[in-house]
Protein backbone atom coordinates (compact mmCIF):
# COMPACT_ATOMS: atom_id res chain seq x y z
CA UNK A 1 0.00 0.00 0.00
CA UNK A 2 1.42 3.42 -0.89
CA UNK A 3 1.85 5.68 2.10
CA UNK A 4 0.93 9.13 2.18
CA UNK A 5 4.26 10.04 3.47
CA UNK A 6 8.31 8.88 2.50
CA UNK A 7 11.04 9.35 4.75
CA UNK A 8 15.29 9.84 3.90
CA UNK A 9 16.17 10.16 6.93
CA UNK A 10 19.80 9.05 8.52
CA UNK A 11 19.38 6.82 11.46
CA UNK A 12 22.37 7.10 13.29
CA UNK A 13 23.83 8.48 16.60
CA UNK A 14 20.88 8.91 18.22
CA UNK A 15 21.30 11.36 21.51
CA UNK A 16 19.67 10.61 24.49
CA UNK A 17 15.90 11.30 23.65
CA UNK A 18 14.69 10.57 19.93
CA UNK A 19 12.53 13.24 18.11
CA UNK A 20 9.74 11.54 16.19
CA UNK A 21 7.02 13.48 13.46
CA UNK A 22 3.57 11.34 13.26
CA UNK A 23 1.52 12.57 10.28
CA UNK A 24 -1.88 12.50 10.83
CA UNK A 25 -4.67 11.30 8.60
CA UNK A 26 -7.67 13.25 7.74
CA UNK A 27 -9.60 11.05 10.30
CA UNK A 28 -7.13 12.52 12.97
CA UNK A 29 -5.70 9.01 12.72
CA UNK A 30 -2.07 7.90 12.93
CA UNK A 31 -0.63 7.28 9.32
CA UNK A 32 2.81 6.98 10.01
CA UNK A 33 6.04 8.16 12.34
CA UNK A 34 9.37 9.39 11.34
CA UNK A 35 12.04 9.04 13.24
CA UNK A 36 14.27 12.65 13.63
CA UNK A 37 17.92 13.01 13.61
CA UNK A 38 20.03 14.69 15.92
CA UNK A 39 22.58 15.82 13.52
CA UNK A 40 20.21 16.43 10.01
CA UNK A 41 17.75 19.24 9.44
CA UNK A 42 14.94 17.55 8.24
CA UNK A 43 12.92 19.18 5.39
CA UNK A 44 8.69 18.76 5.02
CA UNK A 45 6.86 19.45 2.24
CA UNK A 46 6.10 18.12 -1.74
CA UNK A 47 9.26 18.23 -3.20
CA UNK A 48 11.10 15.32 -4.17
CA UNK A 49 14.58 16.36 -2.16
CA UNK A 50 12.35 16.88 1.36
CA UNK A 51 13.37 14.32 3.98
CA UNK A 52 9.59 14.26 4.83
CA UNK A 53 7.31 13.92 1.30
CA UNK A 54 4.50 14.57 1.51
CA UNK A 55 1.98 13.34 -1.06
CA UNK A 56 0.59 16.31 -4.01
CA UNK A 57 -2.69 14.44 -4.79
CA UNK A 58 -3.85 14.65 -1.30
CA UNK A 59 -1.33 17.99 0.69
CA UNK A 60 -1.56 20.12 -2.54
CA UNK A 61 -1.98 23.03 -0.52
CA UNK A 62 1.69 22.22 1.10
CA UNK A 63 4.45 24.20 -0.71
CA UNK A 64 7.09 22.14 -2.12
CA UNK A 65 9.43 23.25 0.27
CA UNK A 66 7.28 24.12 3.66
CA UNK A 67 9.58 23.84 7.26
CA UNK A 68 11.62 22.17 8.01
CA UNK A 69 12.34 20.68 11.57
CA UNK A 70 16.37 21.48 12.86
CA UNK A 71 17.96 20.19 16.01
CA UNK A 72 19.21 22.51 18.58
CA UNK A 73 22.43 22.39 20.63
CA UNK A 74 20.99 20.74 23.85
CA UNK A 75 20.06 16.91 23.50
CA UNK A 76 16.65 16.02 22.54
CA UNK A 77 15.55 19.11 21.39
CA UNK A 78 14.32 20.25 18.08
CA UNK A 79 13.04 23.61 16.41
CA UNK A 80 10.08 23.93 13.50
CA UNK A 81 11.35 26.75 11.24
CA UNK A 82 8.53 27.83 8.20
CA UNK A 83 10.79 28.02 4.83
CA UNK A 84 8.42 31.14 3.45
CA UNK A 85 5.50 28.81 2.81
CA UNK A 86 2.35 30.15 0.85
CA UNK A 87 -0.06 29.06 3.28
CA UNK A 88 2.10 29.13 6.34
CA UNK A 89 2.77 26.65 9.68
CA UNK A 90 1.01 26.44 12.50
CA UNK A 91 2.16 25.40 16.12
CA UNK A 92 -0.91 24.74 17.90
CA UNK A 93 -3.33 26.29 16.12
CA UNK A 94 -0.96 29.58 16.09
CA UNK A 95 1.00 31.09 13.50
CA UNK A 96 4.74 30.96 13.30
CA UNK A 97 6.89 33.17 11.89
CA UNK A 98 10.51 31.95 11.48
CA UNK A 99 11.53 29.51 14.08
CA UNK A 100 9.94 28.33 17.13
CA UNK A 101 10.97 25.68 19.25
CA UNK A 102 8.70 22.14 19.37
CA UNK A 103 7.76 20.48 22.36
CA UNK A 104 6.57 16.95 22.98
CA UNK A 105 3.27 16.95 21.99
CA UNK A 106 3.18 19.94 19.56
CA UNK A 107 0.52 19.99 16.51
CA UNK A 108 2.33 21.05 13.79
CA UNK A 109 -0.44 22.37 10.59
CA UNK A 110 0.69 22.98 7.24
CA UNK A 111 -1.57 25.16 5.51
CA UNK A 112 -4.93 26.27 7.17
CA UNK A 113 -5.50 22.25 8.28
CA UNK A 114 -3.83 20.82 4.79
CA UNK A 115 -1.27 18.48 6.25
CA UNK A 116 -1.45 17.59 10.59
CA UNK A 117 1.69 16.60 12.00
CA UNK A 118 2.55 15.62 15.51
CA UNK A 119 6.00 16.11 17.44
CA UNK A 120 6.91 13.66 19.80
CA UNK A 121 9.92 12.47 22.59
CA UNK A 122 11.06 9.90 23.19
CA UNK A 123 14.02 8.75 26.21
CA UNK A 124 16.15 5.85 25.79
CA UNK A 125 17.53 6.20 28.80
CA UNK A 126 17.01 3.47 31.92
CA UNK A 127 13.60 4.00 33.14
CA UNK A 128 13.18 5.66 36.55
CA UNK A 129 11.79 4.00 39.43
CA UNK A 130 8.89 5.14 39.65
CA UNK A 131 8.65 4.45 36.11
CA UNK A 132 6.11 8.02 35.74
CA UNK A 133 5.58 10.61 32.50
CA UNK A 134 8.17 13.49 33.04
CA UNK A 135 6.19 16.35 33.43
CA UNK A 136 6.64 20.07 34.15
CA UNK A 137 3.83 20.72 37.45
CA UNK A 138 2.34 23.25 35.33
CA UNK A 139 -1.13 23.52 33.98
CA UNK A 140 -1.47 24.54 30.54
CA UNK A 141 -3.94 26.76 29.03
CA UNK A 142 -4.71 24.38 26.15
CA UNK A 143 -5.05 21.38 28.90
CA UNK A 144 -7.63 23.83 31.02
CA UNK A 145 -9.45 24.95 27.75
CA UNK A 146 -8.88 21.52 25.20
CA UNK A 147 -11.65 22.75 22.85
CA UNK A 148 -8.76 25.46 21.79
CA UNK A 149 -5.92 22.73 21.06
CA UNK A 150 -7.67 20.29 19.55
CA UNK A 151 -8.00 21.78 15.95
CA UNK A 152 -9.01 19.55 12.82
CA UNK A 153 -9.08 16.38 14.96
CA UNK A 154 -12.40 18.21 16.71
CA UNK A 155 -14.01 17.85 13.53
CA UNK A 156 -12.73 14.57 11.85
CA UNK A 157 -12.07 12.55 15.12
CA UNK A 158 -15.06 13.38 17.43
CA UNK A 159 -17.72 13.64 14.59
CA UNK A 160 -18.42 17.28 15.44
CA UNK A 161 -20.36 17.73 12.22
CA UNK A 162 -22.75 14.57 12.41
CA UNK A 163 -23.06 15.91 16.05
CA UNK A 164 -24.50 19.11 14.94
CA UNK A 165 -26.47 17.91 11.86
CA UNK A 166 -28.33 15.73 14.93
CA UNK A 167 -28.68 18.76 17.20
CA UNK A 168 -30.08 20.99 14.77
CA UNK A 169 -32.44 18.26 13.74
CA UNK A 170 -33.62 17.82 17.51
CA UNK A 171 -34.25 21.19 17.86
CA UNK A 172 -36.31 21.41 14.25
CA UNK A 173 -38.31 18.61 14.98
CA UNK A 174 -38.84 19.89 18.96
CA UNK A 175 -40.21 23.29 16.73
CA UNK A 176 -42.44 21.55 14.34
CA UNK A 177 -44.06 19.63 17.13
CA UNK A 178 -47.92 19.61 16.27
CA UNK A 179 -47.27 19.86 12.11
CA UNK A 180 -47.54 16.36 11.79
CA UNK A 181 -46.24 16.39 7.70
CA UNK A 182 -43.03 18.80 8.42
CA UNK A 183 -42.10 16.91 11.26
CA UNK A 184 -41.95 13.51 9.14
CA UNK A 185 -40.00 15.13 6.76
CA UNK A 186 -37.53 15.84 9.23
CA UNK A 187 -37.27 12.73 10.93
CA UNK A 188 -37.26 10.74 6.87
CA UNK A 189 -34.76 13.05 6.07
CA UNK A 190 -32.34 12.21 8.91
CA UNK A 191 -33.02 8.74 9.50
CA UNK A 192 -31.86 8.50 5.50
CA UNK A 193 -28.62 10.64 5.76
CA UNK A 194 -27.89 8.74 8.99
CA UNK A 195 -28.57 5.16 6.67
CA UNK A 196 -26.12 6.69 4.36
CA UNK A 197 -23.47 8.09 6.00
CA UNK A 198 -23.31 4.70 7.07
CA UNK A 199 -22.66 2.92 3.89
CA UNK A 200 -20.62 6.28 3.08
CA UNK A 201 -18.29 5.54 5.98
CA UNK A 202 -18.38 1.87 4.86
CA UNK A 203 -17.01 2.93 1.25
CA UNK A 204 -14.34 5.19 2.47
CA UNK A 205 -14.17 7.39 0.01
CA UNK A 206 -14.60 11.10 -0.11
CA UNK A 207 -17.33 12.54 -2.16
CA UNK A 208 -18.74 16.07 -2.61
CA UNK A 209 -21.87 16.38 0.00
CA UNK A 210 -23.38 18.48 -2.51
CA UNK A 211 -23.01 15.99 -5.44
CA UNK A 212 -24.22 13.10 -3.66
CA UNK A 213 -27.40 15.63 -2.38
CA UNK A 214 -28.02 16.45 -6.44
CA UNK A 215 -27.98 13.35 -7.19
CA UNK A 216 -30.95 12.40 -4.62
CA UNK A 217 -32.86 15.22 -6.11
CA UNK A 218 -32.68 14.23 -8.99
CA UNK A 219 -34.31 11.07 -8.94
CA UNK A 220 -36.92 12.82 -6.83
CA UNK A 221 -37.03 15.43 -9.53
CA UNK A 222 -37.35 12.68 -12.04
CA UNK A 223 -40.99 10.83 -10.37
CA UNK A 224 -42.31 13.58 -9.93
CA UNK A 225 -41.76 14.61 -13.69
CA UNK A 226 -43.08 12.48 -16.67
CA UNK A 227 -39.79 10.11 -17.02
CA UNK A 228 -41.16 8.17 -14.49
CA UNK A 229 -44.63 7.59 -16.40
CA UNK A 230 -42.55 6.70 -19.52
CA UNK A 231 -40.99 4.26 -17.36
CA UNK A 232 -44.62 3.05 -16.56
CA UNK A 233 -45.20 2.99 -20.36
CA UNK A 234 -42.59 0.41 -20.85
CA UNK A 235 -41.68 -1.67 -18.08
CA UNK A 236 -45.75 -2.07 -17.10
CA UNK A 237 -47.86 -1.38 -20.08
CA UNK A 238 -45.66 -2.92 -22.85
CA UNK A 239 -43.64 -5.44 -20.01
CA UNK A 240 -45.35 -8.08 -17.69
CA UNK A 241 -44.78 -5.55 -14.77
CA UNK A 242 -47.75 -4.81 -13.91
CA UNK A 243 -47.89 -4.83 -10.29
CA UNK A 244 -51.37 -2.98 -10.05
CA UNK A 245 -53.31 -5.97 -11.54
CA UNK A 246 -51.52 -8.50 -9.21
CA UNK A 247 -53.87 -10.56 -7.63
CA UNK A 248 -53.73 -10.72 -3.97
CA UNK A 249 -53.79 -14.14 -3.43
CA UNK A 250 -51.11 -14.58 -6.36
CA UNK A 251 -48.11 -17.00 -5.44
CA UNK A 252 -44.47 -16.40 -4.89
CA UNK A 253 -43.48 -16.88 -8.89
CA UNK A 254 -45.85 -14.61 -10.31
CA UNK A 255 -45.26 -11.87 -7.64
CA UNK A 256 -40.85 -12.63 -8.73
CA UNK A 257 -41.58 -12.53 -12.49
CA UNK A 258 -44.32 -9.38 -12.30
CA UNK A 259 -42.06 -7.26 -9.70
CA UNK A 260 -39.03 -8.31 -11.75
CA UNK A 261 -40.06 -6.28 -14.52
CA UNK A 262 -42.28 -3.70 -13.01
CA UNK A 263 -40.27 -2.79 -9.65
CA UNK A 264 -36.59 -4.27 -10.60
CA UNK A 265 -36.02 -3.24 -14.15
CA UNK A 266 -37.87 -0.08 -13.86
CA UNK A 267 -36.31 1.10 -10.59
CA UNK A 268 -32.90 -0.09 -10.80
CA UNK A 269 -32.56 1.75 -14.06
CA UNK A 270 -34.62 4.71 -13.33
CA UNK A 271 -31.94 5.22 -9.47
CA UNK A 272 -29.32 4.73 -11.82
CA UNK A 273 -29.51 7.72 -14.05
CA UNK A 274 -28.19 10.02 -11.77
CA UNK A 275 -25.18 7.60 -12.24
CA UNK A 276 -24.61 7.50 -16.01
CA UNK A 277 -25.07 11.78 -15.45
CA UNK A 278 -22.43 12.24 -13.36
CA UNK A 279 -20.03 9.59 -15.53
CA UNK A 280 -20.69 11.58 -18.69
CA UNK A 281 -20.34 15.17 -16.62
CA UNK A 282 -16.96 13.56 -15.30
CA UNK A 283 -16.06 12.82 -19.12
CA UNK A 284 -16.46 16.77 -20.27
CA UNK A 285 -14.18 17.84 -16.81
CA UNK A 286 -10.41 17.92 -16.36
CA UNK A 287 -8.22 16.94 -13.63
CA UNK A 288 -8.89 17.08 -10.35
CA UNK A 289 -12.75 17.73 -11.07
CA UNK A 290 -13.14 14.23 -12.87
CA UNK A 291 -12.07 12.68 -10.41
CA UNK A 292 -14.16 14.66 -7.67
CA UNK A 293 -17.29 14.37 -9.82
CA UNK A 294 -17.42 12.14 -12.29
CA UNK A 295 -17.36 7.58 -12.01
CA UNK A 296 -13.82 6.76 -12.28
CA UNK A 297 -14.08 3.10 -9.97
CA UNK A 298 -16.77 1.26 -8.15
CA UNK A 299 -17.09 3.63 -4.85
CA UNK A 300 -17.93 6.42 -6.97
CA UNK A 301 -21.08 4.76 -8.47
CA UNK A 302 -21.89 3.02 -5.28
CA UNK A 303 -22.12 6.29 -3.43
CA UNK A 304 -23.75 8.48 -6.01
CA UNK A 305 -26.23 5.16 -6.86
CA UNK A 306 -26.84 4.70 -2.66
CA UNK A 307 -27.84 8.41 -2.74
CA UNK A 308 -30.12 8.53 -5.79
CA UNK A 309 -31.86 5.82 -3.56
CA UNK A 310 -31.99 7.93 -0.97
CA UNK A 311 -34.03 10.10 -2.82
CA UNK A 312 -36.40 7.33 -4.33
CA UNK A 313 -37.01 6.14 -0.43
CA UNK A 314 -37.80 9.63 0.57
CA UNK A 315 -40.14 10.53 -2.55
CA UNK A 316 -42.11 6.97 -2.29
CA UNK A 317 -41.87 6.43 1.56
CA UNK A 318 -43.56 10.21 2.16
CA UNK A 319 -45.38 10.58 -1.11
CA UNK A 320 -47.39 7.42 -1.42
CA UNK A 321 -46.98 4.58 1.63
CA UNK A 322 -47.36 7.38 4.81
CA UNK A 323 -50.30 9.37 3.08
CA UNK A 324 -51.96 6.02 1.77
CA UNK A 325 -51.71 4.30 6.19
CA UNK A 326 -52.54 7.97 7.06
CA UNK A 327 -55.77 7.93 5.56
CA UNK A 328 -57.04 4.47 5.74
CA UNK A 329 -55.99 4.23 9.56
CA UNK A 330 -57.62 7.81 9.92
CA UNK A 331 -60.83 6.92 8.15
CA UNK A 332 -61.22 3.77 10.73
CA UNK A 333 -60.16 5.15 14.22
CA UNK A 334 -59.25 8.60 14.03
CA UNK A 335 -56.63 11.58 12.79
CA UNK A 336 -54.28 10.72 15.81
CA UNK A 337 -54.31 7.20 15.17
CA UNK A 338 -53.63 7.35 11.44
CA UNK A 339 -50.93 9.95 12.21
CA UNK A 340 -49.09 7.20 14.64
CA UNK A 341 -49.61 4.47 11.88
CA UNK A 342 -47.92 6.95 9.34
CA UNK A 343 -44.82 7.18 11.29
CA UNK A 344 -44.46 3.70 12.64
CA UNK A 345 -44.46 3.62 9.00
CA UNK A 346 -42.53 6.23 8.02
CA UNK A 347 -39.28 4.47 10.49
CA UNK A 348 -38.66 1.00 9.39
CA UNK A 349 -39.12 1.89 5.89
CA UNK A 350 -36.28 4.63 5.99
CA UNK A 351 -34.02 2.97 8.26
CA UNK A 352 -34.37 -0.34 6.21
CA UNK A 353 -33.48 1.44 3.17
CA UNK A 354 -29.56 0.38 3.69
CA UNK A 355 -30.57 -3.19 3.08
CA UNK A 356 -33.35 -2.43 0.19
CA UNK A 357 -32.93 0.66 -2.19
CA UNK A 358 -29.63 1.39 -1.35
CA UNK A 359 -28.60 -1.79 -1.11
CA UNK A 360 -30.18 -3.08 -5.13
CA UNK A 361 -28.75 1.00 -6.57
CA UNK A 362 -25.23 0.22 -4.58
CA UNK A 363 -24.89 -2.75 -5.86
CA UNK A 364 -25.36 -1.95 -9.43
CA UNK A 365 -23.56 1.06 -9.07
CA UNK A 366 -20.62 -1.03 -8.39
CA UNK A 367 -20.98 -3.21 -12.08
CA UNK A 368 -21.09 0.95 -12.82
CA UNK A 369 -17.92 1.18 -11.82
CA UNK A 370 -16.43 -1.81 -12.64
CA UNK A 371 -17.22 -1.15 -16.02
CA UNK A 372 -15.19 1.65 -16.61
CA UNK A 373 -12.25 -0.22 -14.92
CA UNK A 374 -12.86 -2.86 -17.14
CA UNK A 375 -14.16 -1.05 -20.49
CA UNK A 376 -13.67 -3.97 -23.11
CA UNK A 377 -16.39 -5.77 -21.54
CA UNK A 378 -18.63 -3.09 -20.34
CA UNK A 379 -22.03 -3.95 -21.54
CA UNK A 380 -21.71 -7.61 -20.38
CA UNK A 381 -20.86 -5.92 -16.88
CA UNK A 382 -23.90 -3.70 -16.99
CA UNK A 383 -26.03 -6.23 -17.91
CA UNK A 384 -25.16 -8.49 -15.03
CA UNK A 385 -25.06 -5.75 -12.36
CA UNK A 386 -28.57 -4.83 -14.02
CA UNK A 387 -30.12 -7.70 -14.00
CA UNK A 388 -28.75 -9.09 -10.42
CA UNK A 389 -29.64 -5.76 -8.70
CA UNK A 390 -33.31 -6.10 -10.07
CA UNK A 391 -34.08 -9.60 -8.75
CA UNK A 392 -32.80 -9.08 -5.34
CA UNK A 393 -35.43 -6.28 -5.83
CA UNK A 394 -37.42 -7.97 -6.86
CA UNK A 395 -37.32 -11.19 -4.41
CA UNK A 396 -37.80 -8.34 -1.86
CA UNK A 397 -41.06 -7.91 -3.13
CA UNK A 398 -41.94 -10.89 -3.64
CA UNK A 399 -41.17 -12.41 -0.48
CA UNK A 400 -43.54 -10.62 1.55
CA UNK A 401 -46.21 -13.68 0.44
CA UNK A 402 -43.53 -16.40 2.21
CA UNK A 403 -43.58 -14.77 5.79
CA UNK A 404 -41.56 -12.36 7.73
CA UNK A 405 -38.95 -14.64 8.54
CA UNK A 406 -38.51 -15.10 4.99
CA UNK A 407 -38.19 -11.32 4.47
CA UNK A 408 -35.72 -10.74 7.00
CA UNK A 409 -33.84 -13.05 5.15
CA UNK A 410 -33.90 -11.78 1.71
CA UNK A 411 -32.79 -8.18 3.67
CA UNK A 412 -30.10 -9.32 5.65
CA UNK A 413 -29.03 -11.36 1.80
CA UNK A 414 -29.54 -7.73 -0.34
CA UNK A 415 -26.94 -6.15 2.95
CA UNK A 416 -24.58 -8.62 2.52
CA UNK A 417 -24.28 -8.42 -1.47
CA UNK A 418 -24.23 -4.53 -0.97
CA UNK A 419 -21.00 -5.00 1.56
CA UNK A 420 -19.14 -7.90 -0.37
CA UNK A 421 -19.59 -4.98 -3.81
CA UNK A 422 -18.02 -2.13 -0.96
CA UNK A 423 -15.15 -4.58 0.12
CA UNK A 424 -14.49 -5.83 -3.09
CA UNK A 425 -14.76 -1.73 -4.17
CA UNK A 426 -12.32 -1.11 -1.83
CA UNK A 427 -9.74 -3.74 -3.48
CA UNK A 428 -9.95 -2.50 -6.41
CA UNK A 429 -9.85 1.28 -5.75
CA UNK A 430 -6.85 3.17 -7.77
CA UNK A 431 -6.75 5.36 -4.59
CA UNK A 432 -6.84 2.56 -1.71
CA UNK A 433 -4.02 4.54 -0.04
CA UNK A 434 -6.21 7.56 0.65
CA UNK A 435 -9.36 5.73 1.42
CA UNK A 436 -10.07 6.07 5.18
CA UNK A 437 -11.74 2.97 5.43
CA UNK A 438 -8.87 0.77 4.37
CA UNK A 439 -5.92 2.97 5.80
CA UNK A 440 -3.38 0.87 8.21
CA UNK A 441 -2.92 2.52 11.66
CA UNK A 442 0.76 2.37 12.62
Amino acid sequence: MRSNIKYKISMTNYPVDKGFIRLVTSLGEQSQTVELNSRQEVAIGRDPSCQIILDSLIYSGVSRRHAAVCPLAEAGSWKICDLKSANGTYVNNQRISGCQILQPGDRIVLGQNIAELVFEVQGTSPPTQASAPRTTGSVSLTQLLPIISTGPSLIAKAYLVPAIVTVVFVVSMFATIGNFVAFALLLAAYLSGAAFYFVYQLCGKYKPWWLLLAAALLTILMIVSPVLHAFIIVFRDFLPGDVASLPSNANFFSNLITHFFGAGLLEELLKALPVFAAYFLGLLLSYPWRQRIGVCEPLDSILLGSASAVGFTLIETLGQYVPGIVIEVTRQSGKGFGQLAGLQLLIPRVLGSVAGHMAYSGYFGYFIGLSVLRPKKRWRILLIGYLSASMLHALWNSSRVLGSWVLALVGALSYAFLAAAILKARELSPTRSHNFATRIKS
